[in-house]
């Protein structure tokens, strides 16, 4: 019964006390996990970091920000920045309450209950899977430096294949080469870096306190407005550092290493990301040129280092691209399967879905189906994709904050080791800072607004389908890192107490 003993042992069963099931809730999180316990902190941080991917998110989603906001988007990254920080917050202290592979999935189920948990399940899943495809899509204009004419669907469905097999690895190799990769974006965003400050030809505080955004005739100051939109779009770049709670039950202490995990991934992106964008607006000899052009950090490379360093940091770029799909495929698969785990689907599709391999100790079933359903994505056009994703994160922001409130209210998240600081104006300052972000959304017609529709409309098909399938079906069960579930541990937890007393 030593199992039984450490589900238990937060109340010793000699003081013959009744074990709440919020206890039970607590325990499995330190059994032996079904994924093996191989990773330190250091590896999860390099599959954490890599999951944001700095130098895509700069090259990407970066320039969509300096697109909107001109040299305002120096104030776009910061206030970005300043909402990944209370968000780490509340991410630290829930994956220190549930290292569970589940993610927010498992983090809100038992937080907000099953219908809570299933929506945010269902906002990753679909988000993931698109996700990726944008990644993937967006490999050609990259490879494009040494492919010439390289398509883009063929280009997509290849690195998609091949990061799937990687993913079927173990994670220990998975943390090597992407930590591989991930020194060689580095480099290249401090290649950028060096470029932008070694000549500098526009102030910083003239770009801070007086931004400029290209026109149809110039350059004319930022608006607010566009600030907000720049904002908005600046969370998507930092996102990823709570991806490291996917990996808790692949842990040594998880409750002890995670917390440090998701401050450090946060620390590196801001530092990573934002260091190349400030020096690019500040090393850029025409403000006209640069900010008007469709690849406005492509355009400063041939400018401040010629065609070699333009070719090199694309291909930098797209290294960072196939280092990202690793690691946003790991997290993926393994929210798939902990729901498989719990029952969420159908029996048949459940027991596949939570199937472990003997050799490797992945997921490898929700790793297929996720690669599957990623090749499929691909076939979309990237503007819709675009679209699609670009809200659901902050959605799911939104969740884990209200769960952080919750867990403290109830006592659910109490087995955690961390606690945030100036609890709860912590996770408040995080839900209004995400409700500005909605909002900004919910006013462009282009794109928030069909993104928020779609993605609520996701949340509402997985109510529906708790609602009309999985509550009135029964057995779904939330489970353990050893694949038990609650029922299972209660009862073993009891049967232990009762052995106790005798």
């Amino acid at each position: 019964m030593a199992a039984a003993g450490a589900l238990i042992r937060a109340r010793p069963v000699c003081q013959g006390n009744k074990v709440s099931r919020s206890e039970i809730l607590e325990a499995p999180v330190e059994l032996p996990s079904l994924l093996g316990r191989s990773m330190r902190r250091l590896g999860t941080l390099l599959i954490t970091v890599s999951a944001i991917t700095p130098a895509a998110s700069v090259f990407v989603m970066g320039q969509d920000v300096i697109h909107m906001a001109g040299s305002g988007a120096i104030i776009c990254f910061a206030a970005a920045a300043l909402l990944g920080v209370v968000t780490a917050y509340v991410y630290a202290e829930l994956g220190s309450a549930f290292p569970l592979t589940g993610g927010e999935y498992s983090i809100v189920s038992r937080t907000l209950g099953p219908s809570s948990g299933l929506m945010m399940l269902a906002l990753n899943l679909f988000g993931g899977a698109l996700g990726q495809a944008v990644f993937a899509l967006g490999l050609a204009e990259y490879l494009k430096v040494v492919i010439p004419g390289v398509d883009a669907l063929v280009a997509a469905l290849a690195v998609t294949a091949g990061t799937t097999v990687m993913t079927l690895l173990n994670i220990r190799l998975n943390a090597l080469v992407t930590g591989i990769f991930l020194s060689v974006e580095l480099a290249a965003l401090a290649a950028i870096t060096g470029l932008g400050f070694a000549s500098p030809h526009q102030p910083l505080t003239g770009l801070l306190l007086h931004p400029v955004a290209a026109t149809g005739g110039g350059l004319a100051p930022t608006s607010l407005t566009a600030i907000g939109l720049g904002a908005a779009a600046a969370v998507f770049v930092f996102n990823g550092y709570g991806s490291a709670i996917y990996f808790g039950e692949e842990m040594h202490e998880p409750r002890t290493a995670l917390p440090s995990v998701v401050f450090w991934a946060l620390g590196v992106a801001v530092v990573a990301e934002m260091a190349p964008v400030v020096a690019a607006l500040v090393g850029m000899r025409d403000p006209s040129v640069v900010l008007a052009s469709e690849r406005p950090l492509p355009v400063f490379l041939l400018e401040a280092g010629g065609p070699l360093a333009q070719k090199v940091v694309s291909l930098a770029v797209a290294a960072s691209i196939v280092n990202a799909m690793i690691a946003i495929g790991l997290g993926n698969a393994r929210q798939l399967y902990c729901s498989g785990r719990d029952g969420v689907w159908p029996t048949p599709v459940s027991r596949a879905l939570a199937s472990v391999h003997p050799r490797f100790h992945s997921p490898w079933i929700a790793t297929l189906a996720m690669g599957a359903a990623t090749a499929g994505a691909c076939f979309l056009s990237l503007d819709l994709l675009v679209m699609l994703t670009a809200t659901g994160i902050v959605l799911i922001y939104v969740g884990v904050c209200i769960a952080a409130i919750a867990g403290r209210r109830t006592g659910s998240s109490r087995a955690g080791t961390y606690r945030m600081p100036l609890y709860p104006l912590v996770p408040l300052a995080a839900l209004a800072g995400l409700a500005a972000v909605v909002a900004a959304n919910a006013l462009d017609a282009d794109v928030g607004r069909p993104s928020l529709l779609a993605n609520v409309a996701v949340m509402a098909i997985a109510f529906g389908y708790y609602a009309l399938y999985l509550r009135r079906r029964g057995g779904w069960t939330l489970s353990g890192a050893d694949g038990r579930s609650l029922d299972e541990l209660e009862a073993e937890s009891l049967a232990a107490q009762a052995n106790a007393t005798m």
